[in-house]
């Protein structure tokens, strides 16, 4: 028996390397905040850099509807409606906050979050970034809560009723903040310090949306919780939670009967979904200084879950990919580049990926190079015609989306991650391989 707790103490890694393997995840956010802040966002241009800003919401919105689609293979259609409640509670909160706290709406952020032109030259973090920060993990909370009000009774379902019933509630959320009252405007702000705040809670703009809003979301505040989220989510899909998330996927029924509590695990997935949701909300109403519930339906929800599907269902990394490429790919179109180049720098990547895998598919390289020679040639009859490609880059998004999926059905890395496709293979049931 001392032999057997003894060998358990050498698997167990010391106790005195608790706490770096805890913190360590919050020392590389900060510095690859840092990095996308002071380094990559002053070398670019400032729409290269608003792009950049925006694809990093985008992952932690993608990333995060991974945990309930991927996962556990559901299908959820209300993250939007999660993004709304979380960015409502956060611009709330930072907008109100900042007049009962400080006697103004106005920016009162440092140097972490400015965005305006030159040097900032106050502190470098504020009074103003602390109530941010503090309102977007707010924010994840109040979406948090709301994921689990709605995943304790509807979790049940599986299918296209979970569906129905998720899209039901960003409808909700949706027409309910849509029917508040106005808010206070910025130069009423000594008439919000003396209004209590339950009565401030409710008025958030109604349909004109909660506007005129301080602006603090920058490329650091964003990286910050792009690297949070993307460890988080890896780290749960390698636990014993993420396992059991793996189980329901595969096969709900076996994983019942093994003993895993199903319905505790799909609201587990779905509270956790919802938290980051609302994080990425606050995010989002603090980068445009503004949000309104009519932008963020049903149909931003079906946006986030192309990204989960083009990425694979189930792959961190695929939703981070497809994220950045459905992000960039409509602006790309606005003037769109040569691709014959391009695309034999794509064949030519592709032909060595899968060299080096051993594992070839012809077809993909097949498809990737007709696809360069049809959109070259449409290109080329384009510009001989006079044509503004530009009028027609939704429906250009459009057929790449489909040829991106006829060429790759089970997403662009299944269920793997990226670093999974160069080591050695493993034969896994329902791996999209």
């Amino acid at each position: 028996m001392n032999r057997l707790i003894d060998h358990t103490r050498q698997l167990s890694p010391p106790r005195w390397t608790v706490l770096p393997r805890a913190v360590w995840p919050l020392l590389a956010g900060v510095v690859v905040a840092l990095i996308a802040y002071y380094l990559v966002g002053p070398n670019i241009s400032g729409f290269s850099s608003k792009l950049m800003l925006i694809a990093g919401t985008n992952i932690i919105l993608a990333v995060s509807l991974t945990v309930v689609n991927g996962f556990t293979g559901q299908f959820s259609m209300g993250h939007a409606g999660f993004m709304a409640v979380g960015g409502y509670i956060s611009a709330t909160i930072t907008y109100y906050g900042s007049i009962k706290l400080l006697g103004t709406a106005e920016f009162a952020g440092g140097a972490l979050s400015w965005t305006g032109s030159g040097a900032h030259a106050g502190p470098f973090i504020g009074k103003g970034d602390l109530i941010f920060v503090a309102s977007c993990i707010m924010g994840g909370l109040g979406s948090a809560a709301a994921g689990y009000i709605v995943g304790l009774p509807s979790l049940r379902l599986r299918g296209d009723y979970l569906a129905i019933v998720t899209l039901g509630f960003g409808e909700i959320v949706r027409v309910l903040l849509q029917g508040t009252p106005d808010q206070v405007q910025p130069w009423k702000a000594s008439q919000a310090v003396d209004t209590p705040w339950y009565e401030l809670l409710i008025k958030l703009g109604g349909p004109k949306g909660f506007n005129l809003l301080p602006t603090y979301t920058t490329l650091f505040w964003v990286y910050l919780f792009v690297v949070l989220t993307l460890i988080v989510c890896y780290r749960l899909k390698t636990s014993s939670s993420g396992r059991a998330f793996l189980s329901i996927r595969e096969d709900e029924v076996a994983a019942q009967a093994m003993g895993v509590d199903v319905t505790k695990y799909k609201v587990r997935a779905f509270v956790i979904a919802s938290f980051f949701a609302g994080l990425a909300g606050g995010l989002y109403a603090m980068d445009i200084g503004a949000i309104n519930a009519g932008d963020l339906g049903f149909q931003k929800s079906f946006d986030f879950i192309i990204m989960v599907v083009l990425g694979g269902m189930g792959s961190i990394s695929g939703a981070t990919l497809a994220a950045i490429i459905l992000t960039l790919l409509p602006e790309v179109l606005r003037d769109l580049p040569p691709v014959w180049p391009a695309g034999l720098v794509l064949l030519g990547i592709m032909a060595v990926v899968q060299a080096v895998r051993k594992h070839w598919h012809v077809k993909s390289l097949v498809g990737v190079g007709i696809g360069t020679i049809v959109l070259e040639g449409a290109r080329q009859f384009c510009l001989s015609q006079g044509i503004n490609i530009a009028d027609f880059r939704l429906i250009l998004y459009a057929l790449l989306l489909i040829v991106m999926m006829i060429a790759r059905p089970q997403g662009l890395f299944g269920i793997r991650e990226v670093w999974e496709l160069f080591g050695r293979k493993k034969k896994a049931v329902g791996s999209g391989q």
